[in-house]
């Protein structure tokens, strides 16, 4: 009796692998979301969108993106943790995922427990640039301007938390700057202060400085990133201005639910990374300032571990914290 039971337990383990896995080769078989947990328009709504149709293309399955903006990421970032784990919720991830643990007094999901890592997507750098009255040319220069007239600037950064928040307060303690930050509700209010003069400095991400340092309105430094943007060529990386360890991006990928098969997350992974290879890709995320930034599921894992790991050094140091 005791073998006649254990026989039925193992053809019924075997039925159930067999049907998971024609499941997952019959992936995708009815639409598909990816969760973007901001308004739309902004850099992660509109690659996902890049993303989406091209994904709608080649596997013949609409993939539409749903907006879930409010608490600094953290509403949509917990509506996808809580998705069903079957490939059919998609969540578009931004540099905010693996700050705000660290940032806020809790948040609502584990960036590590709860989400399976699929692929890196689009990275770009912040930027450091000035008023054209700041007399320095170069971001080395700046440091030496600033250590010489303590308290006397004050440097524009789009929202508490963010990358470019994070650049400006990571120079500050490596350099012990004197540097004053004022933070705003929105890159174009942070450019717009530099512009006119009011915060002399300002750290950004790249995309809402590009225009401005390309008419000649602002002047850019540098830019923290390992090689220099196709978007801003003349602006050095701070490590070539002399400044080490000052490498921060921008960054947005894909995840899926915790538990999501490996099937259908190398499945996604290797369609989207193909999607992202195109030429067309390539040109509308350089209009963006992003470039294509692809990776395995298990790199993207380890890069989501240090970036938690960076930043957190930082805004405790900072004493940062969003209650």
């Amino acid at each position: 009796m005791h073998r006649i039971v254990r026989g039925l337990a193992f053809v019924a383990t075997l039925y159930a692998a067999m049907a998971a896995h024609a499941q997952d080769a019959n992936y995708p078989n009815r639409p598909v979301r990816v969760i973007v947990p901001f308004a739309a328009g902004g850099p992660p709504d509109v690659i996902s969108r890049i993303v989406a149709q091209k994904l709608s293309e080649r596997w013949g399955q609409q993939v539409y993106v749903e907006n879930h903006p409010g608490a600094g990421g953290n509403t949509g970032t917990a509506t996808a943790a809580r998705a069903t784990a079957d490939g059919y919720t998609l969540y578009m991830m931004s540099t905010g995922f693996m700050v705000n643990p660290s940032l806020y007094a809790k948040v609502p999901y584990d960036p590590i427990k709860d989400f399976a890592p699929v692929t890196l997507a689009a990275a770009s750098p912040n930027i450091l640039f000035v008023h054209p009255s700041v007399p320095a040319r170069s971001a080395k220069e700046l440091i030496d301007l600033i250590k010489g007239n303590p308290g006397k600037y004050s440097y524009a950064q789009p929202s508490t938390g963010s990358t470019p928040h994070l650049s400006g307060e990571l120079l500050k303690l490596q350099y012990g700057l004197d540097l004053v930050t004022v933070p705003f509700n929105g890159a174009s209010l942070a450019v717009n202060s530099t512009l006119a003069g009011h915060t002399p400095i300002a750290f950004t991400a790249l995309p809402p400085a590009i225009a401005n340092i390309k008419e000649g309105n602002l002047r850019g430094l540098a830019v923290t990133a390992a090689k220099r943007s196709a978007a801003l060529p003349d602006v050095p990386t701070m490590a070539e201005d002399g400044i080490p360890d000052q490498e921060a991006e921008t960054i947005n990928g894909l995840l899926a639910p915790a538990g999501t098969p490996d099937d259908i997350i190398a499945r996604i992974n290797r369609d989207t990374v193909a999607a992202l290879s195109m030429p067309d890709v390539r040109e509308r995320l350089a209009a963006l300032g992003f470039e294509p930034a692809v990776s395995t599921p298990a790199e993207f894992g380890a890069r989501i571990k240090s970036e938690i790991a960076k930043w957190d050094k930082v805004v405790r140091a900072a004493h940062i914290r969003i209650e």
